[in-house]
């Protein structure tokens, strides 16, 4: 069984969680597909910012590498609600994100650019225990056994790529700052999260919180 204590966050969540957002399998997977597509977009982002990072032909591959898997994770997750008779949502909002987006130093050159990298570090290795957490409470159910089997399968499968994902990210970092300033942001960065999933309202999304009469994991 894959385990998430390697992972660095500062919050567990705890297992509960995973069977009260697959109450609303179809809107869990809608929202996995956007942040699929907002991840994809945000790997072509960052590609852009190579200037100024030695070498810059490895930099413009990692993440066009980065970008192609996340787009083929969107493309997994909407033939999976194609097979339920459903589609991508037209429209959606990541609470979590734009919390995370207001410890950006903005307008700061190679600081937000660090910044950026380390948010989305978190969100990999937030997405990581979260699909664990997921896998687990599927097996665990007991109608539609083959099904939950499927789609645990699938999420183990996107454990591996996110974990290896978050991991990049951080060393991309530290090569735009010094690892000792990095490794000092990253902490920062990490209590900041914390927090931030936690203020999360309970609901069928890969970053929400949960209802309060369920106790927290820190």
């Amino acid at each position: 069984m894959i385990q998430t204590d390697e992972l660095p966050l500062r919050y567990k969540t705890p297992p509960e969680w995973a069977r009260m957002a697959l109450g609303d399998l179809v809107a869990l997977l809608g929202d996995h597909a956007h942040l699929e597509k907002k991840a994809a977009s945000n790997a072509l982002e960052l590609l852009n910012r190579w200037q100024g990072v030695d070498p810059p032909k490895r930099w413009v591959s990692i993440l066009a590498n980065i970008a192609r898997d996340e787009a083929v994770h969107l493309a997994q997750v909407t033939r999976i609600l194609f097979r339920m008779g459903k589609s991508i949502p037209k429209t959606h909002h990541n609470n979590y994100a734009a919390g995370l987006r207001t410890f950006v130093r903005l307008g700061k050159g190679p600081e937000e650019l660090v910044d950026r990298l380390l948010a989305a570090a978190l969100i990999e290795a937030r997405s990581c225990e979260r699909f664990v957490l997921l896998a687990n409470a599927l097996n665990e159910q007991k109608e539609g056994q083959k099904d939950n089997e499927s789609l645990a399968h699938f999420y183990r499968g996107l454990w591996a790529s996110e974990h290896g994902h978050y991991r990049v990210f951080v060393k991309l970092a530290q090569r735009v700052l010094p690892k000792s300033r990095v490794e000092t942001r990253w902490s920062e960065w990490l209590d900041h999260e914390a927090q931030v999933i936690q203020a999360q309202p309970p609901g069928s999304r890969m970053h929400s919180g949960l209802p309060r009469n369920i106790p927290a994991e820190v």
